[in-house]
C-alpha cells in the first residue's frame, strides 16, 4: 500500500499546486507525455501522485480511493453531501481563490439584496407565469442559500459553461456562479448581490475520513504531514 495523493492535472491550478508542495520540501512532477496522467512525488517516500481534474477529486476522497487531494473547497461542498463526515481540510493553500456569488442583470437597479431578490421572483411569476430561473452548476449550495434567505418563486436551470452568458441569451433571468475579480460579470452587464457569498473558495488540501490505512500507510501519511506543516 501507499499514500495516494490527488493532484489537478493540468493549467494553473496544478502549477500552483506543484509550487506550493515544492515549497515545503516536496517535489512533484508530471511524468510522460501531455496526454498521460501520471506524476511523481520525490523528497518523501511511499506517496503515489494521481493526476484528476479538480471536479473528480472530492469522489475519489469520499470513496476512499485517495488519501489526500487537492481541490476547490467549492466543489467539495456542492459534491459531497454532509462533506465534513467524509474528508477533512488540513491546509488552505492561498490560491484559487473565488467567491461563489448571486449576480442579477445590472438594470435591475432595485434588487441589491435577497430579499429584493425574492419580491422580484414573485413579480416576474405574476407577470410571465412562470418561475424565474437562475443559472448555476451548484445547485446544492445555491438552493440551500437561497433557502435559508428566504427566496421562492425561482427555479435553478443547469448551467456547465459561460454562466454569465445565459442571461444575455435569455436562457435564465440570473446566475449563480464563481467569480474571482468580477470582470466577467461586468462585461455581461451582470452586477453581484450585496450579500454575503454564498461561499467563499479557495484551493485546499483534503484528507479522506474513509480510506484506508495499513500501520505503515499512517506512518507515511504523518511523515508526510509533518513535513507540510499541515
Amino acid at each position: 500500500m501507499s499514500i495516494k495523493l490527488g493532484v489537478p492535472s493540468k493549467g494553473r491550478l496544478m502549477e500552483k499546486t506543484f509550487d506550493w508542495f515544492g515549497a515545503r520540501g516536496v517535489r512533484l512532477s508530471r511524468t510522460g507525455s501531455e496526454r498521460e496522467y501520471s506524476g511523481a512525488v520525490e523528497g518523501v517516500g511511499g506517496v503515489d501522485l494521481v493526476l484528476l481534474s479538480a471536479g473528480e477529486i472530492p469522489r475519489e476522497l469520499a470513496a476512499g480511493r485517495l488519501h489526500l487531494g487537492v481541490t476547490g473547497t467549492d466543489l467539495i461542498h456542492e459534491k459531497l453531501v454532509q462533506w465534513d463526515q467524509k474528508v477533512e481540510p488540513l491546509a488552505e493553500l492561498g490560491f484559487g481563490q473565488a467567491d461563489l456569488i448571486v449576480a442579477v442583470p445590472a438594470c435591475w437597479v432595485d434588487v441589491t439584496t435577497l430579499d429584493d431578490l425574492d419580491a422580484a421572483a414573485a413579480a416576474f411569476r405574476a407577470a410571465h407565469g412562470f418561475r424565474m430561473r437562475i443559472a448555476t452548476k451548484y445547485h446544492r449550495l445555491v438552493r440551500d442559500y437561497l433557502r435559508r434567505g428566504g427566496v421562492a418563486d425561482y427555479q435553478l436551470v443547469d448551467s456547465q459553461g459561460a454562466t454569465e452568458g445565459t442571461v444575455k441569451n435569455l436562457t435564465a433571468e440570473a446566475i449563480a456562479d464563481i467569480t474571482s475579480t468580477g470582470e466577467t460579470l461586468r462585461a455581461n452587464h451582470l452586477k453581484v448581490l450585496e450579500e454575503e457569498p454564498v461561499l467563499r473558495s479557495q484551493a485546499t488540501l483534503f484528507r479522506s475520513r474513509g480510506a484506508r490505512l495499513e500501520d505503515g500507510d499512517r506512518q507515511v501519511l504523518r511523515g508526510l504531514t509533518e513535513t507540510l506543516g499541515v
